[in-house]
């Protein structure tokens, strides 16, 4: 599994934006983030859990994640799984300038912390062809 969140990881540095998609009720919603960690073989991202978005994963925790380098694109997707504290969160926001000034005791917002189990990831050429493949 490492080996294979270490090129997951690689390819969304090169990115640098990547797309997060979940389902609002029947419809699709897409939005940018640019927050990922790797981890003891794993991948985490952090969405706010005062947003839409955390709602969403909240009643349909299948998600999709897409990112654009070139032309070679990753589509990664399973399902996210919340860490149950926010321990790991508050280390995160502790460290950066940036997440200090959104996650924070005056605003009440906190960072929440998850990683796709179920998953796969595939990175893929323009025409679709899938060059490398991996399951978590």
């Amino acid at each position: 599994m490492a080996e294979g969140a270490e090129r997951i990881d690689e390819f969304m540095n090169e990115a640098k934006v990547f797309f997060l998609a979940t389902v609002d009720g029947d419809k699709p919603k897409n939005r940018p983030l640019g927050f990922h960690l790797l981890k003891d073989g794993k991948i985490y991202f952090g969405v706010g859990n005062f947003k839409d978005v955390y709602k969403q994963m909240q009643e349909n925790p299948y998600v999709e994640i897409v990112a654009l380098v070139e032309t070679d694109f990753l589509r990664y997707y399973g399902k996210a799984v919340f860490e149950e504290t926010y321990d790991f969160a508050d280390a995160i926001v502790a460290g950066s300038d940036f997440l200090k000034t959104i996650y924070n005791d005056e605003t009440g917002f906190k960072l929440a912390i998850f990683h796709l189990e179920e998953a796969t990831a595939e990175i893929r050429d323009v025409t679709g062809k899938i060059n490398e493949s991996y399951n978590f």
